[in-house]
């Protein structure tokens, strides 16, 4: 009883729904749902499942973006070259110096965590622009290395593909796509787990205080900066062990994850969801991702290449087309899609009470329309011809008695029958 009543709580319902959804998405590679429109086959075909854990995984990789920005209120325009470190650096341990998967991987974290803690303690020195500045400087760096540095190593621009035989049979083929998906799907419930755990912990209200107002902080005795940095290691922590799963999920090591568009991406997926708001970040990155996919395969169709000219262009132009839902979703809702329940509520409840107000206006006029003709009725109905006399004042007289002597006796104090 104790336990159905602690569901029926909020904190209780919140968890009830995280369940229900998280074995949902469990579920999806057991259904063969069909939604025409929205996925070219059900959705336990391969290719279904590999588009749901790319989703899965920029969920993840925007919900430690959001540590940063949503709830610390640090902007890092070089969170990309942590993907780029756990990426790289498991793709070269594992391809030239001989080592194992999970031992390459976990060295891969070891360099971010490494990264983290000097880029931070570096970058953290200066606020705001500057911090964003020497932030991008950093990613531009480990760009260009990876890009021109040492080609054998990371394969230049084309990347570098993994050493199949290095990768667990259970997380290689076609056939095995259902366990990428479990995979990513993992990364992003140990993202929300550690987000939530940091942010309800007593750090991680000192870090919206920061956020919020640093100079107050500082006063209060407390030193922003070791909460900055906390905030920044975790996220760069988190960041390359996405970059190792997006690694599995590819295939092999792309340079595209150490420009500085993939760290603006994962800017418009917070933007987009509402920072600070975590299921709504979870979400903007899913539609982000899934916008950014579709939108591909829509600018190369026949359809947008019949179309005229000065048609033509911009669609062909996925970053246009996804700009432009950006700028409509920023329009609409300032606050991101977290924001759509509540102001669909507030909708509501003004309708409910514009249509209050206009029943009771009715209603008002209706009376206002009856006691107007009861007040004509009253005042054209015709008077009697016959005058009522008032009641005249002083003491009833019985018969056979007059009012004198009825007089007499009450002043005697003696009533008129005695």
């Amino acid at each position: 009883m104790n336990h159905v009543r602690s569901l029926m709580r909020p904190a209780g319902r919140r968890a009830a729904a995280v369940l229900l959804a998280a074995a949902a998405l469990y579920a999806v590679p057991y259904s063969t749902l069909r939604l025409p429109g929205v996925f070219d086959g059900p959705l336990d075909s391969p290719g279904v499942l590999q588009l749901l854990a790319v989703c899965l995984l920029f969920a993840g990789l925007a919900l430690s973006y959001d540590l940063l920005f949503g709830h610390t209120g640090i902007m890092s325009f070089g969170h990309g070259l942590f993907v780029t470190g756990g990426m790289y650096v498991t793709t070269i341990l594992v391809n030239h110096a001989g080592y194992g998967l999970v031992p390459a991987a976990l060295a891969g974290l070891g360099v971010g965590l490494a990264a983290a803690l000097v880029l931070g303690s570096v970058a953290l020195r200066v606020d705001g622009i500057g911090f964003a500045m020497v932030t991008l400087a950093f990613g531009q760096a480990v760009s260009l290395l990876v890009v021109s540095g040492s080609p054998a190593l990371t394969g230049g621009e084309q990347g570098q593909t993994l050493n199949a035989g290095a990768v667990p049979a259970a997380l290689s083929g076609v056939r095995n796509t259902a366990n990428l998906y479990w995979l990513a799907l993992g990364y992003l419930a140990v993202c929300a787990a550690v987000l939530w755990w940091l942010t309800t912990s007593v750090p991680g209200r000192v870090m919206r205080a920061v956020k919020e107002n640093e100079r107050r902080v500082e006063v209060l005795g407390l030193n922003p900066y070791l909460f900055k940095l906390l905030a920044f290691v975790v996220a760069g922590l988190l960041a390359t062990g996405g970059g190792v799963v997006y690694l599995l999920l590819l295939g092999g090591a792309t340079p595209v994850v150490a420009g500085s568009d993939f760290t603006l991406g994962l800017l418009v997926m917070v933007v987009l969801g509402g920072a600070g708001r975590r299921w709504g970040v979870v979400a903007g990155a899913v539609l982000y991702a899934y916008a950014d996919q579709s939108l591909t395969r829509l600018s190369g169709s026949a359809s947008v290449a019949a179309l005229p000219g000065a048609l033509r262009g911009p669609l062909q132009q996925p970053l246009f087309l996804l700009g432009v839902c950006f700028v409509a979703v920023v329009f609409f809702l300032p606050g991101g899609l977290a924001t759509l329940p509540a102001r669909l509520r507030a909708s509501k409840t003004r309708v409910g009470h514009g249509v209050r107000t206009r029943n009771g206006r009715r209603a008002q006029r209706a009376g206002s329309r009856h006691s107007g003709l009861s007040a004509d009725a009253s005042a054209t109905q015709p008077r009697s011809p016959i005058r009522r006399s008032a009641p005249q004042a002083g003491p009833n007289v019985l018969p056979g008695h007059n009012a004198a002597s009825s007089t007499g006796a009450a002043e005697e104090g003696v009533t008129p029958h005695g």
